[in-house]
């Protein structure tokens, strides 16, 4: 039997989903989480083979998930869940350890197939997804930058900003400015709202 544990904020889908890959003949659920956190404890707890993860979630996102349990268990082979299937999520998620990506509303039968091909050690992505990742530009800031923007996003100040990524002031101020200028931006908040439109942050 392959043993799954199920991670979602949204009752609903998540009581769903269970029973749904249950009436699957190799399918058990070990467990169910409404939160990232909880999905973590249980998980080390239950020791399922793959955790279906919702993207969105809070208190830690399914990509947080992935990057936890690949740490700590890298046996478990996260499939995430999302409603919004945009090209930086995808990557996000791979890089973080996620085996695949799926798009709510695929059919249980779907997913089930999924389930099936993570633990015999294939990837599995979304195709309409993959497709718009394959034609989606890529983003042209570094990960500092992208941090340093997801601070700026929350109207920190620069010397503020300095202090969360231990950096220097005139060091981040000159982040801000080559982020305007490789965005093209009039100022800072609109290179996060560019970010943001993007869903790099």
């Amino acid at each position: 039997m392959i043993r799954v544990l199920i991670a979602d904020d949204e009752e609903l889908i998540r009581v769903a989903l269970s029973k749904l890959l249950s009436l699957e003949d190799d399918i058990t659920i070990v467990a169910e989480s409404s939160n990232g956190r909880e999905a973590v404890v249980a998980a080390i707890k239950h020791r399922p083979d793959v955790a279906i993860v919702d993207l969105e979630m809070p208190e830690l996102n399914g990509v947080g998930v992935a990057t936890e349990l690949t740490r700590v268990l890298p046996n478990c082979r996260v499939v995430l869940l999302t409603g919004r299937g945009r090209p930086p999520h995808l990557r996000r998620a791979l890089d973080a350890g996620a085996r695949a990506f799926v798009v709510k509303g695929a059919p249980a039968s779907a997913l089930a197939d999924v389930v099936r091909r993570v633990v015999r050690g294939e990837r599995y992505v979304d195709p309409q997804l993959a497709a718009a990742a394959l034609a989606a530009p890529a983003c042209p800031l570094s990960e500092r930058e992208l941090d340093i923007l997801r601070f700026t996003g929350q109207d920190l100040p620069p010397r503020v900003i300095a202090a969360s990524v231990h950096l220097a002031e005139g060091t981040v101020r000159n982040h801000l400015a080559a982020i305007q200028t490789k965005l093209g931006a009039v100022d800072r908040y609109q290179a996060v709202r560019m970010a943001r439109d993007a869903d790099w942050i």
